[in-house]
């Protein structure tokens, strides 16, 4: 039987010890504030367990992990007609590069760059005002942690939206090879604000539960998505949720997972487990350096690996 709080503490003891913690994300000023010495960690299970560490109640900008939940979003809003939009392969390159989109005439080569979220973010959407969309997806993901106190943090939207010069850049690509329906300007308020979402690393994990759960969400015993679908997202999960370090992380870590600059990461153990850490400092590809750090002494020692133990 597994130990998980003594695993995680001795985990986080571990940490605490590390020098090279890696560089906060400064090109949005508001994550540019956070403090590297921070590091948090929580597992919840499907059949109702939490354990936690360090500041893992403590919130932070999510950042890219909410394009998991825009995904799921825009998949239960479209189907399979997503996939003309945006593809479902590694991208090889910078989150934020242009230069594929180019070469690719404005189909973003999957839904968790910046490109191809950006396109996900204009499929949910569909036809309401930004505010309206914001919220629904707000309350899709309360839902899925169960708790109504999540929020967006305001001022880490405006500092997106105030130096967002790239997205844009990339949305009104798209928007001119038609890839884009809404008005530049919308479909990145929807974006900017999804990105801008606080969570803890508990809420985190509670509310990846429904992908290592079949689709079916334990804290509610609701279905969130079918079966079929959540193989799906974790496969982009595994081989995209990392950017350019998705292949090393895959090999460390071997479980789906999703990144996200604010300096979290949301992993799924299927049919087991959610797992959410933070640590803000990140790698040179963008990812929680301790964080990932952490993922794979879990993983050494629980083996919790799709791969095999």
């Amino acid at each position: 039987m597994l130990d998980l709080q003594s695993l995680l503490n001795d985990i986080s003891q571990t940490l605490s010890n590390q020098t090279d913690r890696g560089k906060v994300a400064d090109y949005i000023p508001e994550l540019a504030k956070q403090d590297n010495q921070h590091f948090g960690m929580a597992i919840a299970t499907i059949d109702g367990q939490l354990f936690s560490t360090g500041d893992a109640f403590e919130p932070f900008s999510i950042q890219s992990i909410s394009k998991v939940f825009t995904l799921t979003m825009a998949l239960g809003k479209i189907g399979d007609k997503l996939w003309e939009r945006v593809g479902r392969e590694p991208s090889g390159t910078a989150f934020n590069s242009i230069v594929q989109l180019e070469q690719e005439r404005g189909v973003p080569r999957n839904p968790f760059i910046n490109a191809g979220a950006i396109v996900v973010s204009d499929v949910v959407l569909a036809d309401h005002q930004p505010k309206e969309t914001i919220g629904e997806i707000v309350r899709f993901i309360r839902c899925l942690a169960d708790d109504d106190s999540i929020m967006i943090d305001e001022d880490v939207a405006q500092s997106e939206g105030d130096t967002g010069f790239r997205n844009a850049a990339l949305a009104n690509y798209m928007r001119a090879f038609g890839n884009l329906h809404h008005p530049v300007e919308e479909t990145l308020d929807v974006y900017f604000h999804q990105c801008a979402i606080a969570m803890t690393c508990v809420q985190l994990a509670r509310s990846g539960l429904y992908l290592a759960n079949g689709g079916m969400n334990p804290l509610t015993a609701s279905k969130v998505v079918p079966r079929h679908r959540v193989r799906r997202i974790n496969a982009i999960m595994m081989t995209c949720g990392h950017y350019d370090g998705s292949g090393e992380f895959a090999f460390c870590v071997g479980l789906p997972g999703k990144s996200g600059v604010g300096g979290g990461i949301l992993v799924i153990v299927p049919d087991k487990a959610a797992i959410a850490v933070w640590s803000p400092g990140l790698d040179p590809n963008g990812n929680s350096k301790l964080g990932t750090m952490a993922l794979e002494m879990l993983v050494a020692k629980t083996g919790w690996n799709v791969f095999g133990a």
